[in-house]
């Protein structure tokens, strides 16, 4: 039976960090894998995490089972975060997941079941992982234009020409904030253009927010969601924490899933706790509860939100740094989008010849895309990075 399996192909990611594990070169640089990283290199554990846990481990009284959509305080909690005290509860059904990775699969889940012939349209580019998990779950789907490399700005053009083909129904995949992998965010007047287009066609945003904090702030960054919750009568959305909590490996997410009518919200909600069911029963509860504590604590809360400006001026700072060092290194205004741009990631614009060359001449590691992650750079690399960017497009320009 296993011998008939066929083998699957490498994440490009992980590929690239098995990679850089096995160069040997002290000076090597890390730019590839999506964790955040201080100044030294190290995913530190925030620490309002750290105090939450000594207390949670002092005072939890049971590991008993939570409820099949998580713990309600947990849902609470999160609605609030992402969606802001003016949530239409009466409408709204959420469920725990296993990390945002697990609220993109419950909510493509739940739009397959709802409407089976849907197309779920896709940016692009965007998070591998998004056509994966279609492609998985049996779901059509292609792309729209996001990003213009020339300008490395949104391609608004591209993007309202190519939804104006959504058809009713079909799902339209958003990224709430900090757009993966270019940085790149649509511009308010232009999110209020998307509002409009998806309620003429009756379609269904999906708004993918893994990065809430990250960018300009716990509120700004909910902002688009929050615009499209109360402008379309449907809207999903899946959430992580494992970013703005730090909590990668102890996978807490949630799935929204905001209906017209509470009829429909909760008829959303037996079916979230079904699928949660036959797909792992219960979803880790650790991490969520952790979660709760800080936010429905205020001293905890306080620190929180204090450690993750601290990391977001730190990315900021980041970026204004490396455009300014490419601006002096290769005497152009072409990268100068880097300090605009929102999150852990920009796309340079590079060919992969080019990444390729900064891998081998100069250990310098991103995705062949030319994706990399800001919250690899520091004082240290930001000035080699500019400095051998400058050098590859000065060889390709004499070859």
């Amino acid at each position: 039976m296993l011998s008939n399996l066929k083998p699957q192909p490498a994440d490009k990611i992980l590929h690239i960090t098995q990679l850089f594990r096995a160069d040997p070169r002290a000076e090597k640089v890390d730019l590839g894998v999506g964790v955040y990283k201080d100044a030294t290199g190290h995913t530190p554990v925030m620490r309002a995490v750290r105090a939450a846990e000594k207390r949670l481990a002092e005072t939890q009284p049971t590991k008993a089972y939570t409820a099949l959509a998580g713990d309600p305080a947990y849902l609470l909690a999160m609605a609030k975060l992402v969606l802001g005290r003016d949530r239409p509860l009466d409408r709204i059904a959420a469920a725990a997941t296993p990390g945002g990775t697990g609220a993109l699969h419950q909510a493509l889940e739940l739009a397959r079941a709802a409407t089976p012939g849907a197309t779920l349209w896709i940016p692009e580019p965007t998070w591998p992982n998004h056509p994966s998990i279609a492609r998985h779950l049996g779901i059509a789907h292609r792309g729209y234009r996001y990003f213009d490399t020339e300008t490395g700005e949104v391609d608004e053009a591209g993007l309202l020409a190519d939804l104006a083909g959504v058809a009713e129904g079909d799902i339209v995949l958003l990224h709430g904030c900090c757009h993966n992998p270019t940085g790149a965010n649509p511009t308010a007047a232009l999110w209020d253009r998307i509002a409009d287009l998806l309620l003429e066609r009756k379609a269904v945003a999906l708004v993918d927010i893994a990065y809430q904090g990250f960018g300009d702030g716990i509120e700004e960054d909910a902002a688009a969601t929050r615009l499209l919750v109360s402008r379309l009568p449907e809207v999903l959305i899946a959430a992580s924490c494992s970013k703005n909590f730090g909590l990668y490996r102890d996978r807490a997410g949630i799935v929204f899933a905001v209906a017209a009518d509470s009829a429909a919200r909760d008829l959303a909600q037996d079916n979230l706790a079904a699928l949660n069911r036959v797909n792992y029963s219960f979803a880790p509860d650790h991490g969520a509860r952790i979660v709760t504590m800080i936010l429905e604590d205020k001293d905890l809360r306080a620190d929180w939100e204090a450690e993750l400006r601290d990391v977001r001026d730190g990315m900021l700072a980041l970026r204004e740094q490396l455009a300014a060092a490419l601006r002096t290194a290769t005497n152009s205004d072409r990268f100068d989008f880097v300090a605009r741009h929102r999150g852990m990631f920009s796309r340079l614009g590079l060919t992969q010849a080019e990444v390729l060359r900064l891998r081998a001449e100069f250990a310098i590691y991103m995705v062949d895309d030319s994706r990399f992650n800001v919250a690899g750079l520091n004082a240290e690399s930001v000035p080699r990075l500019a400095s051998a960017v400058a050098e590859v497009l000065r060889e390709a320009t004499v070859a």
